[in-house]
């Protein structure tokens, strides 16, 4: 079961929503995947994506790898979804803390994976913590990170056809910093 914690209008067509649950069960066209460089989906939000697609979605992540390199730090790249019910899944790869100027990284990892998910013509995608786990983040920048990555996707490309971006976390200390930077910078709805 989710609940959704802030359901803000950005303009005419398009919403965010926080919303604490399970992001395998968020009803939207595709997830992301918090990624390390090498789409090595072992542990975390990341392991618990690569058990329930099966097998091939790390085949491909493998493939991407190979063919391309290492994902870079902000970057996001589609694979499939393998056995889960979503058109794809999107990898986007934050930093690491201690890196330097992880905020603006974490902000790039969401707004390329909302541009991969535009790219494909998709309606809705939701996208958990990022860099917040083993990453080590502090929270309070990925919280900004996560709404400054939204604000400029929507920015840098208004004919975005995604209609629905929701921000799935776990419960905990996150989603209240989450919560208190949408009310500061997206202003509040009345589902908040």
């Amino acid at each position: 079961m989710s609940e959704v914690i802030r359901n803000v209008a950005l303009d005419r067509d398009h919403r965010f929503l926080l919303v604490v649950g399970d992001l395998l069960q968020q009803p939207v066209d595709a997830i992301v995947n918090a990624a390390n460089a090498m789409l090595a989906h072992g542990g975390g939000v990341a392991g618990a994506i690569a058990r329930a697609a099966g097998i091939r979605l790390q085949e491909e992540s493998d493939r991407t790898v190979r063919e391309r390199g290492p994902i870079p730090t902000g970057e996001a790249v589609v694979t499939t979804a393998g056995a889960l019910p979503f058109k794809g899944v999107i990898h986007a790869v934050g930093p690491r803390h201690g890196e330097g100027d992880e905020e603006r990284k974490v902000a790039r990892a969401v707004s390329n994976a909302l541009l991969r998910a535009h790219e494909q013509g998709w309606s809705s995608v939701a996208f958990p913590a990022i860099s917040s786990g083993i990453f080590a983040v502090p929270l309070e920048l990925c919280a900004r990170g996560y709404v400054t990555g939204v604000l400029e996707h929507f920015r840098d490309v208004p004919e975005s056809t995604l209609r629905e971006v929701r921000c799935c976390l776990l419960p905990g200390a996150l989603v209240d910093l989450v919560a208190a930077e949408v009310d500061r910078r997206m202003g509040r709805e009345a589902d908040g």
